[in-house]
């Protein structure tokens, strides 16, 4: 097994590196990147949640933007990125729900909106089920379908198969390191394509095994089943902003998710990928944007 990623190493070339900061809770140790917090007047606090396999530098085009309306935290999820400590399993979905609450309170960083991209949406509806997060939910490129039919059962006990061989973390850092292809890599999964700073970093990651080790970890402790069954019971506004040419997530699966949600819209991104974020910033930082004043200003 590799050594975890170093931030006075592969962290050189994080992006927002100024902006990050380390956290204990407990036996934890969070990376997160804060940004918008200074100045004379209060902001709504914005939570960030990045993706399976993926760390704050997904957030690098978005972060800038916000954070002139916003004060925007956005942390590495549990045994991913720089954040380590967590035990294995830690890493279901209600687990990893708790676990960011429990970073919230050390942070004392109560959120009005949260944004979660694939994996991280679903974080953050579990949040408002087990923790009372009643704030607007924005969901990019969200990963809320379970596997149709059998593949519901065989896609988490494949994925917690090569979780428990100590070896195929290690293959597949290495597999990485042996082509050097991230880029191909990401188009073939996603159907994106980013700019060269957020191919470095993705290229660090897929090169550690510590990282790899944690994704799949989450992977095989995932039930979107459970998540599925309880959507019904979520009261918060919901936008999807769901792109046409994901190659991870259809964009039928995503209106699926939307009709099971009480209080929800679908958006849809034309010409882009998994990673729309990543590829268009600007573009999604404004649909977000739209949807917090919309719902934030209710609130009042």
């Amino acid at each position: 097994m590799s050594a975890a990623l170093n931030w006075d190493r592969e962290g050189r070339i994080w992006p927002h590196r100024e902006a990050s900061r380390f956290v204990d809770v407990g036996a934890a140790r969070w990376h997160v990147q804060r940004m918008g917090a200074g100045g004379t007047a209060a902001k709504p606090q914005m939570l960030l949640l990045h993706g399976t396999g993926a760390s704050v530098h997904s957030w690098r085009g978005i972060m800038p933007l916000l954070e002139e309306n916003f004060d925007v935290l956005a942390p590495d999820l549990p045994r991913q990125g720089f954040t380590r400590g967590h035990p294995p399993d830690a890493m279901s979905l209600p687990r990893m729900a708790t676990a960011i609450a429990d970073l919230l309170d050390a942070e004392k960083f109560d959120p009005a909106i949260l944004v979660g991209h694939s994996a991280g949406a679903a974080i953050g509806l579990q949040m408002a089920l087990d923790h009372g997060f009643d704030g607007p939910i924005v969901g990019l490129n969200s990963a809320l379908r379970p596997f149709p039919g059998p593949a519901a059962q065989i896609f988490p006990a494949v994925a917690k198969l090569l979780f428990v061989n100590p070896l195929v973390p290690r293959l597949f850092s290495g597999m990485a390191s042996l082509t050097g292809d991230t880029r191909r890599f990401l188009q073939r999964a996603t159907n994106s394509r980013i700019d060269e700073e957020g191919l470095a970093c993705y290229t660090a990651l897929l090169q550690n095994s510590r990282h790899t080790e944690g994704a799949l970890a989450m992977m095989a402790n995932w039930d979107l089943p459970g998540l599925r069954a309880r959507m019904g019971e979520i009261e918060n506004s919901v936008l999807l902003v769901h792109s046409d040419n994901d190659a991870a997530i259809p964009l039928d699966w995503a209106r699926e998710a939307d009709g099971w949600l009480p209080d929800s819209r679908l958006e849809v991104l034309e010409g882009l990928g998994h990673l729309a974020h990543e590829e268009d910033p600007r573009e999604v930082a404004r649909r977000i944007e739209h949807f917090a004043k919309e719902h934030l200003a209710k609130a009042r």
